[in-house]
């Protein structure tokens, strides 16, 4: 039950940040390009490759916990969903090139996002262990 608790809280934390920072980036980008969802989806993909490396290689975070950060909070948090519909509204709309970028850096740049966050994981564990 404690495990369920903490993926419904972190699934609502998650989908708030997304909402408010989403909208915040949106506004300051303007509406030509889906920029909050890109930029949500980067971030969501780094602090879930860095939970995940440094939870599985250390035992500083609780199962409760890890369940919480990443089925939770980075569930509520990414946006492969609306990261669809915005390609499919550029497709529709006959900006492939503009759905073709999209779609490339969300991939690329969030894959990449996952290895930096690896390397984050790596750092922070080799301080723990005094190297």
């Amino acid at each position: 039950m404690r495990i369920f608790w903490g993926v419904a809280v972190g699934a609502a934390l998650g989908g708030l940040s997304r909402f408010y920072l989403g909208n915040l980036i949106q506004q300051w980008a303007g509406a030509d390009f889906p920029l909050g969802t890109l930029l949500i989806n980067i971030s969501g993909s780094l602090l879930l490759g860095f939970i995940m490396r440094y939870a599985l290689q250390t035992n500083a975070i609780t199962e409760a916990m890890r369940m919480t950060l990443t089925t939770g909070f980075c569930g509520g948090y990414t946006t492969f969903s609306t990261f669809s519909y915005d390609t499919a509204l550029q497709i529709q709309n006959r900006e492939y090139g503009r759905a073709l970028v999209y779609v490339g850096s969300s991939v690329f740049i969030a894959l990449a996002g996952v290895f930096v966050g690896f390397a984050f994981a790596n750092h922070l564990l080799a301080l723990r262990h005094g190297g």
